[in-house]
């Protein structure tokens, strides 16, 4: 079977930058980086084989290409205008590779260069730990766009930042900083945009170090403590969420944001 790290992707850039730590670029530069339909599918992939095929590896680092933005979240101008239930089936894929992705085996680390919007700031969340740049910045903006958070965010925001700031956060759509993220534990260090990746990298090699045994045992020993109801938490903000898809709210938003104007809520 062809190597993981050898295996070409559209919107994917997936390398081996030293024995057993794979890098993983999110790569669609033109949209900074937003999750469509292909890129979702090919992650639901590239985990789905990890869990499968994990043994050559040790460590993944995610990233984002460019220095604007790590990813931007959702790609709303494919959801635009398409059925309920078409927004529902794509949706469906996002979930199973998030969950997917939370069941990797191996410790996932991101370096957090730039943007984290939305679904970008799920991904994070859904790391083990992230490392990100000053000129990063993060967001739900869902609620302002007439729907929420739906990959895992509602659940992982409160076990990293308290659950009134989280409530802060997702009931406003605020934007964070870098600094902001570090405080509050979203971040584990905030380190010049030039300097993230090689740092990020070092820390892979650190964990490379140790027994692979112990990492993935203790891997799943520590999200034990945190996420023994994390799945049916999922389930229900899966449920809410398309309670939101099926209302007029989302119509609304996401036909705003196509437009460039402001939403016009009933």
């Amino acid at each position: 079977m062809t190597p993981l790290h050898t295996r070409q992707f559209s919107t994917l850039e997936v390398g081996l930058v030293d024995d057993g730590i794979l890098l993983l670029t999110l790569r669609r530069p033109a949209v900074r980086n937003a999750l469509d339909t292909v890129m979702t599918r090919e992650l639901l992939q590239l985990w789905q084989t990890l869990y499968v095929e994990s043994a050559p590896y040790r460590v993944v680092v995610l990233t984002g290409a460019g220095e604007a933005s790590f990813c931007a979240g959702a790609d709303l101008k494919e959801r635009h205008g398409v059925s309920t239930q078409e927004w529902l089936r794509q949706h469906a894929v996002l979930e199973q590779m998030m969950l997917a992705m939370h069941d990797c085996p191996l410790p996932v680390l991101a370096a957090v260069n730039g943007t984290a919007f939305g679904g970008g700031l799920e991904l994070v969340l859904n790391c083990d730990f992230a490392y990100g740049c000053p000129q990063a910045r993060f967001c739900f903006p869902e609620p302002k766009l007439g729907f929420i958070p739906g990959a895992l965010g509602t659940q992982w925001l409160p076990r990293a930042v308290g659950l009134a700031r989280a409530k802060e956060l997702c009931l406003s759509g605020a934007v964070f900083s870098a600094d902001d993220a570090l405080r509050w534990g979203v971040l584990n260090q905030v380190l010049p945009q030039s300097e993230l990746l090689a740092a990020t990298l070092d820390a892979a090699r650190r964990i490379r170090a140790a027994s692979p045994l112990a990492v993935r045992q203790v891997k799943q020993a520590l999200n034990a403590t945190l996420s023994n109801d994390l799945v049916s938490g999922y389930r229900r903000e899966i449920e809410l969420y398309q309670r939101c898809i099926e209302g007029p709210d989302c119509k609304e938003g996401v036909a705003a944001f196509y437009e460039k104007r402001p939403p016009r809520y009933a």
